[in-house]
């Protein structure tokens, strides 16, 4: 099995709007089917603030990853936070969520981004080692915080 990325198209939406649902259901997060829908249709039709990549085969997705896009003085430019990141229970733990994180930066990079953001639980060990494994690093001095509008 790969992980083989495609950039999500608007007839993926079905397929991703399932996968999506099973992620949230997974994590907690009480999100409509309309917030759903809301979230990952702009960028299914090309908004610039984001995409969505499918992983494995279109017609099968073994999953998804949401990357955003910012704009950082810090880092000198253009840079992207991982939004979302789900890969189905049953092919977890075989290094495909690792592939998609070492590849998914190199094309960043090379469309101009700049650093690469993502969070984790703090509970979560076992997502913590996978995102160090693909180098991401915890900013010792900084923590997210949100303000929902």
């Amino acid at each position: 099995m790969t992980a083989a990325l495609h950039l999500a198209r608007p007839e993926h939406l079905d397929r991703l709007l399932s996968l999506v649902e099973a992620f949230h259901a997974e994590a907690g997060l009480q999100t409509s089917p309309d917030q759903r829908r809301a979230g990952i249709v702009p960028l299914l039709e090309g908004i610039p603030y984001g995409a969505v990549y499918i992983i494995g085969p279109t017609r099968a997705p073994i999953g998804y990853i949401v990357v955003t896009f910012g704009w950082s003085v810090e880092f000198g430019g253009m840079d992207g936070f991982v939004d979302e990141i789900y890969i189905r229970p049953p092919v977890r733990g075989r290094g495909l969520a690792s592939e998609v994180l070492i590849a998914l930066p190199k094309t960043l990079a090379e469309a101009g981004v700049k650093a690469l953001h993502l969070e984790v639980d703090r509970d979560n060990q076992q997502a913590q080692r996978l995102y160090q494994r693909s180098r991401f690093a915890p900013r010792e001095r900084y923590m997210l915080m949100t303000k929902v509008l």
